[in-house]
């Protein structure tokens, strides 16, 4: 295979500070998880092991804190490291209509893609304006309950206002008095990430109901949204249906809970292989949906989603 090397004339913004700011990203999604627990156990097994005892017995009573709206940092949203990180690819947030900060919302997110790229940088950060397009609400972006479970890296992601996506987690959001809560949820979830490719749109929605429910019980709006460009940053193996490896993938994603997609695309100094995601366009844009309580209200939410 051939190696396309990037081209030495590169501004240093873009070559330093956006890669910099990008390969920290895919790091902490692929790496950063498992060395916070590295280090939680060396320091178990150190002479500094009272530390980690503390910890755990703070982790014990800070359980339930993901699941009841974590603890958001705008200072760390705020960090100038995400607005390189925007630039990179760049990312856009579109915004379309006002949202009346005294009600909570449920951002269904499509697609997920291979790492969210586009949630987590208008969601998980301020680079793309989200608090100033949207004053008064805080937004929320949910993650499989497993990674909070992590020490260290759960108080980390919860900086940037991740936080579980277990049922409770949602209800808890949806249901804040005076409202002001944006819950954004990847609708497809680990599944979706499986068929994330260039060129390619698969999504799971049909079978996914809960969070349709859950906003008609709590009387939070339901605001779909599209990240254009989110399956455009990586390469995948090619995993069709039946095929062993995707069936390897489906049955460790039942055991662990978590996608298992062989992804490629790009490295730091080379254009041919690696792990950094192509420089493409995302451009997020979402639009008010409308739910009415009713015994029909579910399946005809579902069929405009599908069938706008």
């Amino acid at each position: 295979m051939k190696v396309q090397f990037a081209p030495l004339n590169i501004p240093l913004r873009r070559r330093d500070f956006q890669t910099a700011a990008t390969l920290q990203w895919v790091f902490s999604f692929l790496a950063l998880a498992q060395c916070c627990l590295a280090a939680f156990v060396l320091l178990a097994l150190s002479d500094w092991w009272m530390a980690a005892v503390l910890y755990a017995g703070w982790l014990w009573l800070d359980g339930d804190t993901p699941s009841s709206g974590g603890r958001r940092s705008h200072w760390v949203r705020s960090w100038n490291i995400w607005k390189h990180y925007r630039d990179y690819f760049p990312i856009t947030l579109i915004k379309t209509v006002d949202l009346d900060p005294t009600k909570n919302y449920i951002f269904g997110f499509h697609p997920h893609g291979v790492l969210v790229a586009g949630a987590f940088g208008n969601f998980c950060t301020e680079a793309t304006g989200f608090s100033r397009l949207f004053p008064g609400l805080r937004s929320h972006l949910l993650m499989l309950p497993f990674w909070f479970r992590v020490p260290l890296f759960r108080d980390y992601i919860m900086l940037g206002g991740l936080v579980s996506s277990c049922k409770s987690s949602l209800s808890h959001l949806c249901s804040r008095p005076g409202g002001g809560n944006v819950a954004v949820l990847a609708v497809g979830g680990a599944p979706e990430a499986l068929d994330a490719r260039p060129g390619a749109l698969t999504l799971q929605i049909k079978n996914r109901k809960g969070f349709i429910k859950l906003a008609l019980k709590h009387g939070a709006q339901l605001v779909p949204v599209f990240s254009f460009g989110e399956n455009e940053l990586f390469d995948q193996m090619e995993n069709p249906s039946g095929s062993s490896l995707r069936k390897l993938q489906n049955r460790l994603q039942s055991i662990m809970g978590v996608a298992m997609p062989l992804f490629h695309a790009r490295g730091v100094f080379q254009y041919s292989f690696g792990l950094m995601p192509y420089r493409k366009p995302i451009h997020t844009v979402g639009t008010l949906g409308l739910l009415s309580r009713g015994p029909d209200s579910v399946s005809q939410c579902v069929g405009h989603c599908v069938c706008p």
